[in-house]
């Protein structure tokens, strides 16, 4: 989206609430946070200001403001006061899948010992399949559902069906002005922010035993309450200097399980944002997942189980941590 020229003091917009109470849209300088509810030049048409939502719908006018209230004044609370829920309630989420290279192989290589081929010969066939792939432009992108979304530091429940459970980190665009069908290269006008989102899977799930010509099972593998968390914030566009050149990390119980650069991406932000819009009207708020880095569960041979504890951090998104946690019975 257009944007003036980025303010002394980088911001971050997340939701939040005090004690107990209704949650809020909250502007994000340092460890400080300030109500937007409190801020009568942005408020909606109807008189009230519900959410980050409905700044992303007015962000054009939305941001100028944003940018001057980072300088300071008003009353702020701190941080460490709040609890801070996942930064948006998107209406739709496009997700990319094996949009990383070395994830992509690693995925198909422990998949394999079910066939029984050789890992050089599974490793050579997936990689001609990725260049073929983007030479063709043709990114794989599924849908979920806004029901699985929680926040950056609630609790991940692991449904008592659930045998595989995994992690995947990954790097959320968020869109501002609606897109659809826009060009790769108008592509980022569209995007407001970036955020971090885990796309927890069921890996037993993915693929359907039962009905092998179907294919995959996205709706049971990865749309559990809780499977999505989000956040901690909506870090505008214009503080994110290059999206292709990200550092996506992620520890479970302190020990780095995931850690790549989002060079290493297949397709970009551009370009999925871009395939998305052909097909769908991206709305202000929606989320384009970019796909999973390398070092997943299925690489290490290690899924989650109750107790684990998982770290995720973005370069410049900030940070989340999720405890599993098993399903009451």
């Amino acid at each position: 989206m257009a944007t003036d020229p980025s303010p002394t003091r980088p911001f971050s917009l997340g939701t939040f609430s005090l004690g107990g109470g209704v949650p809020f849209p909250g502007l994000v300088t340092g460890e400080e946070v300030l109500d937007l509810r409190t801020v009568p030049g942005l408020r909606g048409t109807s008189g009230t200001n519900t959410g980050t939502r409905d700044l992303l719908e007015r962000w054009d006018e939305v941001l100028p403001v944003l940018r001057e209230l980072a300088g300071g004044g008003g009353t702020r609370h701190r941080l460490t006061d709040l609890r801070v829920h996942a930064p948006v309630q998107p209406r739709q989420i496009l997700q990319s899948g094996a949009n990383y290279r070395t994830h992509v192989v690693d995925l198909a290589v422990a998949h394999e010992p079910e066939n029984g081929r050789p890992a050089d010969q599974v490793r050579a066939e997936v990689a001609a399949m990725m260049d073929r792939r983007a030479a063709e432009d043709q990114p794989y992108v599924f849908i979920g559902l806004p029901s699985s979304v929680t926040g950056p530091y609630d609790d991940v429940v692991l449904p008592g069906w659930c045998t595989k459970p995994d992690w995947e980190l990954e790097l959320a665009a968020v869109i501002g002005e609606p897109a659809h069908r826009v060009s790769p290269e108008r592509a980022l006008d569209h995007v407001a922010a970036y955020t971090i989102a885990n796309d927890v899977t069921a890996r037993e799930l993915v693929f359907r035993r039962d009905m092998p010509e179907i294919g995959t099972d996205w709706l049971r593998a990865k749309n559990a309450p809780t499977f999505t968390p989000l956040g901690p914030f909506l870090v505008p566009a214009e503080f994110v200097d290059d999206p292709a050149d990200l550092r996506v990390t992620l520890r479970l119980n302190g020990q780095v399980m995931q850690d790549e650069s989002t060079k290493d991406m297949i397709f970009d932000v551009a370009r999925l944002v871009s395939h998305v819009s052909q097909t769908v009207e991206l709305l202000p708020g929606d989320l384009v997942l970019t796909g999973s880095p390398a070092g997943n569960g299925m690489h290490w041979g290690r899924l989650l189980r109750a107790g684990d504890v998982m770290d995720g951090t973005i370069t410049g998104l900030g940070s989340q941590r999720n405890t599993c946690v098993a399903e009451e019975a």
